[in-house]
């Protein structure tokens, strides 16, 4: 079946399989977030991003492989619902940036930019984009058969970035890391997973770059 990233709270859902990887999205209530399950092909290691809400729809997907680590993206509460038990019940290792540590219902190991998270034989990259949260990162994995994926929680979304609640300086900060540090990095193929909603692509959304700055959100 082809993967589309089209998923629905309490649905079905949708696995990519790359060469190495294996992505599995799926939407969580009650607020729609994305959560998303990384598996090495290889060692079957898994790596979850985000325990947004529903621990037993979460635990279920990990199943009997384990967990080593669940990277929360940013520190807002619709995105850790779930990790407290995710973590107590699998013994993964919490992750998050350093700036929103205290954030979190429980201790998480500190990340930051440049850092490397790996998926047993796969690595993902964090990459620092303030201003929806201080804190909040995106996640690169870069495919050597294929094109970039990127994990971007509420940074980046199709149709603009993320909320930064009328905050000037929030606002300039996210659109100049989303611009600098992943759209002139990265190519158009780069496809980008967000923590609500549909899927996208960096080339479907660049044309628009202008008309976010402009407008300021």
């Amino acid at each position: 079946m082809t993967y589309t990233g089209d998923v629905t709270p309490g649905g079905a859902p949708a696995v990519r399989e790359l060469d190495r990887l294996t992505i599995t999205k799926v939407s969580v209530g009650p607020m729609d977030n994305n959560a998303y399950l990384l598996r090495c092909r290889d060692s079957g290691e898994q790596v979850l991003i985000d325990a947004a809400n529903e621990a037993s729809r979460l635990l279920d997907l990990v199943g009997d492989g384990g967990l080593t680590a669940v990277v929360t993206t940013h520190r807002h509460r619709d995105h850790w619902v779930a990790l407290a038990e995710v973590v107590a019940k699998t013994g993964a290792r919490p992750l998050v940036h350093a700036d929103d540590a205290e954030g979190l219902p429980i201790d998480a190991e500190p990340l930051r930019d440049g850092d490397t998270v790996p998926v047993g034989d796969c690595a993902l990259e964090v990459i620092h984009l303030k201003g929806h949260t201080p804190g909040s990162i995106a996640l690169l994995y870069r495919d050597p058969s294929g094109v970039p994926h990127l994990f971007t929680g509420d940074s980046l979304f199709p149709g603009g970035v993320g909320n930064t609640h009328q905050d000037p300086a929030a606002f300039a900060s996210l659109i100049d890391d989303v611009e600098r540090k992943l759209f002139d990095r990265l190519p158009d193929e780069t496809w980008f997973y967000p923590g609500h909603g549909k899927d996208s692509t960096l080339g479907a959304e660049r044309p628009a770059l202008p008309q976010w700055r402009a407008r300021g959100w």
